[in-house]
């Protein structure tokens, strides 16, 4: 019989570490195949951060270079600067770069910084205990907001991918979702395109993916699936956020 599905090469053969129904190892399977395809393998650098993904090297079988939390960005930049050449992209949480490691995204964003930053959206801190993250959405309990996150005490949620699309040096920034065939197959495709626009050294790319956490929302896995397609989209719309090599945009700033 003829194999047409199997495990990609450059996901290596460990179990993965993830709660039942997270989209961590759905999106490691994604990149892995999309560096795969792109028989980037020798030159891709992967920088994983603090968080839940903190043990991606022990997944991805390219090289990989461990950040502090959040800065994610900033060794993501000394890389490529020194490897022009190469395929390097940072794999971070919402507590991670929308939070200590805001500052650092931005400007490497507006800057124009040649990195892929992919971006796991679960509106939750998942590794330490389900707190409040920059992007809880209003009404939802944590931790840390009981009853709820309000607007008036704890702050809006933070659209950090619609934040860099306003710099001059982001070239390409995209919001999808793991949580059906459909959403994992639009996320695949825009993984490749941020690396290939990176590769083409037209600015900063970034892919923020919708993710479910079922341990931290308190849910199953189809319920926390249902809700990031019900609730959470409300507050991140999925698409195309910028992309400057569409023929609608105006160049006019890059």
């Amino acid at each position: 019989m003829k194999k047409v599905f199997s495990r990609p090469k450059l996901l290596k053969p460990n179990p993965f570490h993830y709660c039942p129904g997270c989209g961590h190892s759905l999106l490691h399977r994604v990149v892995a195949e999309v560096i795969e395809e792109m028989e980037a393998d020798e030159i891709a650098i992967g920088i994983p951060p603090a968080g839940c993904a903190v043990l991606a090297y022990n997944y991805f079988d390219v090289d990989m270079g461990e950040a502090a939390h959040g800065r994610g960005a900033a060794l993501a930049t000394g890389v490529k600067r020194v490897l022009p050449d190469h395929l390097v992209f940072t794999y971070q949480g919402d507590g991670d770069i929308a939070a200590i490691g805001t500052a650092e995204t931005v400007h490497a964003a507006n800057r124009g910084e040649k990195i892929t930053c992919i971006f796991v959206n679960n509106a939750v801190y998942g590794m330490t205990g389900g707190q409040m993250a920059p992007t809880t959405i209003l009404g939802q309990p944590t931790t840390t907001s009981p009853g709820g996150r309000t607007g008036n005490r704890d702050g809006f949620p933070l659209n950090l991918s619609e934040m860099l699309a306003v710099t001059r040096g982001s070239a390409y920034i995209e919001r999808t979702s793991v949580t059906t065939p459909a959403g994992i197959r639009a996320t695949k495709k825009a993984v490749r395109k941020a690396f290939e626009i990176q590769l083409q050294g037209l600015g900063f790319t970034l892919v923020e993916v919708l993710s479910p956490c079922p341990t931290n929302l308190k849910m199953s896995p189809a319920d926390a699936c249902k809700w990031v397609d019900t609730e959470m989209v409300n507050f991140f719309p999925l698409g195309v956020i910028k992309d400057i090599t569409a023929p609608q945009e105006n160049h006019d700033a890059h």
